[in-house]
């Protein structure tokens, strides 16, 4: 039995580098296996398989713990649940799941009646199989065949398959290494897709003919910007494929010729450096959503003949942040948020007309457009629910404005959201600015410092974490424990320039305000120091990277799932598949002095330092291409030689799966299960 007074420890190999003139240590870097993306070095795989071992045993004593925790959630989940069927042409669409099942199954039947046809078996082609993930899932417009995209190990590199309906029988167009999503032509003759490349970047797009060769397929389009990334889809209205390029912070956007994309594109609008923006059409007119005159996005409109000719529709709104745009034959759509919150918008075409905005009882909830695939449409499909509502879905009538309840998420083990208070707080960061943060808590919580509190955030890419429901997070609740989301700059929960203020050299924002939204709602009465667990995944991962290096004392448990912590090294490093397109994000320190010192000032791993740590669980996957293995790996072991303290550190690594974890509902609940127990152990929460 591993002995739980003698955690693994990684060697440590000479190993240096220079860049700027600062020569940086690095003796964990041995632990990136040179022949990645494949793992094959003995002593790299030791290391984690013993790391696993050690995890396991420190898990074990927790496994009651855990198995309950697991019943629990398992409980409120449906298992033979089931989604609303669509309308798309002559089919109704859905899934389901068989009880007990861990994937989904794909259903149609006719519009005008007939048996349910069961289109796609994702148990069956999971079977046997440690990792499966559905990727792009596309029928064509003649309804007659389906082409998909499986991923087998967590690479994300995908297989595209295509499946006649009518017989059952798989085509023999196979394309291996795909990484976008699927198009159609409108003759269902063939598909737009792209192909990862070496560096797991996609920046083509190419056209398959149905019966014919890979090798013969039509590139129509190659990126020159090795940080850009290549993306494909069609308007609302099916008149135009798109094919989008940028990277986080730049757009360029073509119109293609659904029979014949072959046929010369045209540039909506060439890429300026700084500006984004993505494109719908109605009547030969294009809806364009963009931010070149303000971070909070306008919409203007341009002939399709004359693309670049903008007209402001909708003009940029202090208070309103517009997310997007979609056209339907009669009306269109305007999603965004005002003050944080989701607000939904109709609009008629014809000029002058006012919207109308769809109202929503609660005072924190997440709304917007659900499934809604056709073009002419007399309804509308949303998705609507808070942290005390479980998910809804509603059909609108556009006429008359009624909302038709479809389906209210079921929760087997039974909910009562009286039994439960949420409130939208604001809380001043240092400096002045004012964060917004979602709490839930069980009505009878004490405010008055006792309690235990878990606390949430990512605070990246533009990313909001919406204040929606969940029905693991009651495993917490029913324990007496409050759960917050910390909505924190870089985000773009208040708007695009809530993002931009978290960001490059803006980029400690985000620590601060976790920080000091946690030391807020300690003066709140929420808890106290110490008694806060907090958690953050990849890029929220290294957020908690950098509050365990500033604020350790604060938190009584953390967890850092795949958490992107050797910020400095993987920015250096053009070769790894995202550095490229990240550096709009984090800066270049390839080029960059000041973007090389600012990283270097806050990466996670660079600066962990001689001092007590709170307990960590950290989590990798061995096949994950966005936060690679090594990161969480090289972290730990640093952790692990430099720290101070006697509290317990877990390193956890999926060796069959990628940055989302194991896949299936119940594997990847087996997961959060294990979290959740580690948690409620650091904390004294007893169960």
């Amino acid at each position: 039995m591993t002995d739980l007074s003698k955690p693994p420890v990684a060697a440590t190999r000479p190993h240096s580098f220079t860049a700027h003139g600062v020569t940086i240590e690095d003796p964990w870097a041995w632990l990136k296996d040179p022949a990645y993306p494949t793992v094959t070095d003995k002593d790299v795989l030791s290391y984690l398989e013993e790391e696993n071992r050690f995890f396991e045993a420190v898990m074990e004593p927790l496994k009651p713990l855990s198995s309950a925790l697991f019943k629990e959630m398992r409980g409120r989940i449906k298992e033979d649940e089931s989604s609303v069927p669509q309308k798309d042409g002559e089919w109704l669409y859905w899934t389901d799941y068989e009880t007990g099942g861990e994937y989904p199954r794909w259903w149609r039947k006719p519009v005008a009646g007939g048996e349910d046809v069961l289109i796609l078996d994702e148990p069956t082609l999971a079977e046997g199989k440690e990792y499966f993930r559905l990727g792009a899932f596309s029928v064509s417009p003649d309804g007659r065949l389906l082409a998909y995209a499986v991923d087998d190990n967590g690479s994300e590199r995908f297989e595209v398959r295509v499946k006649d309906l009518a017989s059952g029988e798989l085509l023999p167009d196979t394309i291996p290494g795909m990484l976008s999503e699927i198009v159609w032509t409108s003759d269902s003759k063939g598909f737009l897709y792209g192909l990862a490349n070496e560096n797991w970047r996609t920046d083509n797009a190419r056209w398959h003919k149905l019966g014919e060769p890979i090798e013969q397929d039509i590139e129509l389009f190659k990126e020159a910007d090795e940080g850009y990334r290549v993306g494909v889809g069609e308007t609302q209205s099916r008149n135009y494929l798109l094919l989008s390029t940028g990277d986080h912070v730049t757009s360029e956007v073509y119109l293609l010729d659904p029979a014949d994309p072959s046929k010369p594109m045209v540039c909506v609008s060439p890429r300026k450096p700084g500006r984004e923006y993505d494109v719908d059409e109605h009547d030969g007119t294009l809806f364009i959503h963009t931010n070149d005159i303000d971070p909070q996005f306008r919409l203007v409109t341009a002939p399709v003949d004359n693309p670049g000719d903008w007209i402001e529709r909708i003009a940029p709104s202090k208070h309103f942040y517009m997310t997007g745009v979609t056209c339907f034959a009669d009306f269109f759509i305007v999603e965004g948020r005002e003050d944080g919150l989701d607000q939904i918008e109709l609009h008629r075409y014809a000029p002058g007309t006012p919207p109308t905005r769809l109202a929503f009882p609660e005072a924190s909830y997440v709304a917007g457009l659900g499934d809604n695939p056709e073009y002419a449409v007399d309804t509308l499909r949303l998705g609507y629910e808070s942290m005390v509502t479980p998910g809804t879905v509603y059909d609108y009538d556009v006429a008359s404005g009624a909302l038709t309840t479809l389906k209210v998420q079921e929760i087997p083990s039974g909910y009562d959201g009286s039994k439960y208070r949420t409130e939208r707080l604001k809380i001043a960061a240092r400096d002045g600015t004012e964060v917004p943060v979602s709490v839930v808590y069980p009505k009878d919580f004490p405010k008055d410092g006792t309690g235990k509190l878990y606390l949430y955030a990512y605070g990246a890419y533009g990313y909001a974490i919406p204040p929606g429901f969940s029905t693991s997070r009651m495993s917490f609740l029913d324990r007496g424990m409050a759960f917050a989301i910390a909505h924190i700059r870089g985000g773009d929960d208040l708007g695009q320039q809530w993002y931009l203020d978290g960001k490059l050299t803006k980029r400690t924002n985000t620590f601060n305000d976790f920080v000091d939204v946690a030391k807020g709602l300690i003066d709140k009465g929420f808890t106290h120091k110490g008694g806060i667990a907090i958690a953050g995944r990849s890029a929220g991962g290294e957020l908690m990277g950098a509050v365990v290096n500033s604020d350790p004392e604060l938190w009584g448990a953390v967890v850092a799932d795949v958490p992107f912590v050797d910020v400095l090294n993987t920015m250096l490093d053009e070769s790894l598949p995202l550095t490229p397109g990240e550096w709009p994000e984090w800066g270049n320190p390839v080029e960059d002095a000041a973007a090389f010192e600012l990283i270097r000032s806050y990466s996670p791993y660079d600066n962990v330092t001689a001092q007590a740590y709170p307990p960590l669980f950290i989590s990798g996957g061995l096949n994950d291409p966005r936060v690679t293995y090594w990161e969480p790996a090289k972290w730990a072991a640093k952790l692990r030689a430099t720290k101070t303290d006697a509290n317990i550190l877990v390193l956890k690594t999926n060796m069959g799966a990628g940055h989302g974890g194991k896949s299936g509902r119940w594997e990847s609940l087996k997961e959060a299960a294990d979290e959740m127990a580690f948690v409620l152990w650091q904390l004294g929460v007893t169960a």
